[in-house]
């Protein structure tokens, strides 16, 4: 049997304002206050394993504007020191990934927004995470498709991660093959290291698992594989019991995170935990594979199908005002450009412009179409605000036709 690889991996996200929401929730601020102790705990339980912690993160923008805001630090400043645990995030051997910076389902969204929610989350990420360079990329929901490689590697990502599920291959291979091994994928000319993860482990690490039971099955899962295996588990970090209990012993952290490091330090584990980046440095990848469309599973829906984010007619409807409201944009920048120099208040009509920008991309959160049509208002409003300032700079641009051509 080859030697056996362990990279873990865990999602931090916040839906925007949730955490102010919570907090001021007579019945959910206790909700509040474990999240926050969920972000504070993280680096304090690798202290005492650094020379062999082995942990990858992924931040969603939405939750690292918030951590961003003097005010949510005032709010919570007698739950958690925001500042000083993210200072100690800083200051980790934790290897961070790269996001979407309103946390979009990129498949979803138009193609013409992709380099925008890239861009700008790398520059909140390394602000915020005191990294200058992000080698992996977590989007959002898991929701990946080919077309997004060039993008990616426009913004200097080296490996992306995908669900195991939907790796295609070039030829026949075994179940473990699939699942335990990097490859090349290639789209439009540029290529990309696509990173497994395995969903059924994901799923039990996210709920509660055994440290012996964990060990065993990465045995029996691997125990055919004539290659250097990677086994990549990956789930939300603040969410549930496991993660948010108080008594550390019995969390995650202490019942499954601390025992798998005492294994490993005495030789017993019988896998090595490993950074993503470590991996392919030592073994980088040679065979080429495509990946099918698709997200992360949910607890209705396999993920394949996006039904989770489109399954309704509002959410399909949001979804419709979102392209036609970036579009609408799109022109809009396209035509400021052009009359920019013969604009009198050019640096004000910029702005006002940036400003709809923004709200776009804030309606394309996949928060606002997970939980049915529940919540796809607050992308109404924040496109019906988007297409008001874009009205307001079109009549500054004196482009009122150009605004009806696109409207209709």
């Amino acid at each position: 049997m080859a030697h056996i690889h362990h990279a873990l991996g865990l999602h931090l996200h916040q839906p925007l304002g949730n955490l102010l929401t919570l907090f001021n929730s007579e019945a959910e601020n206790w909700e509040a206050k474990q999240i926050l102790w969920c972000y504070d705990r993280i680096t304090r339980m690798l202290e005492g394993y650094e020379d062999i912690a082995r942990l990858h993160i992924s931040c969603s923008g939405t939750l690292l504007k918030q951590l961003e805001d003097p005010a949510i630090q005032k709010t919570f400043r007698d739950v958690a020191d925001i500042n000083d645990f993210m200072e100690r995030f800083r200051r980790s051997p934790i290897e961070f990934v790269g996001s979407g910076l309103f946390h979009p389902v990129y498949p979803l969204i138009p193609k013409e927004d992709w380099d925008a929610q890239t861009e700008w989350w790398k520059g909140l990420g390394s602000k915020m995470l005191g990294r200058p360079h992000f080698n992996g990329f977590w989007p959002p929901e898991m929701g990946f498709c080919m077309e997004m490689i060039p993008m990616l590697k426009r913004h200097g990502y080296r490996y992306v991660l995908v669900d195991c599920w939907y790796i295609k291959p070039k030829r026949e291979m075994r179940w473990e093959e699939r699942r335990y091994r990097p490859y090349i994928a290639r789209y439009g000319g540029e290529e990309i290291i696509v990173i497994p993860r395995d969903r059924e482990l994901s799923d039990a690490q996210e709920s509660g698992l055994d440290p012996g039971w964990f060990q065993h099955e990465l045995y029996e899962r691997t125990k055919w594989c004539d290659f250097p295996a990677l086994v990549t588990t990956w789930t939300d970090g603040e969410n549930g019991g496991w993660f948010r209990s108080a008594d550390v012993k019995s969390s995650f952290w202490g019942s499954f995170y601390h025992e798998i490091m005492n294994r490993y330090r005495a030789g017993t584990l019988g896998f090595i935990p490993t950074h993503i980046t470590e991996f392919i440095d030592k073994y980088p990848p040679d065979e080429e594979v495509e990946v099918h469309r698709g997200a992360w599973n949910t607890g209705d829906h396999w993920g394949g199908d996006f039904t989770q984010w489109t399954g309704g007619l509002l959410q399909r409807k949001g979804f419709d005002e979102i392209r036609s409201a970036s579009a609408y944009y799109h022109k809009t920048k396209k035509l400021f450009d052009e009359r920019r120099e013969a604009i009198n208040s050019a640096e004000e009509v910029r702005q006002i412009i940036i400003d709809a920008y923004d709200t776009i991309l804030t309606a394309e959160t996949s928060c606002n179409f997970f939980w049915g049509g529940a919540w796809v208002h607050k992308s109404f409003e924040n496109l019906e605000h988007a297409y008001r300032l874009l009205d307001i700079a079109n009549e500054k641009l004196g482009t009122k036709q150009a605004v009806e051509a696109v409207q209709k």
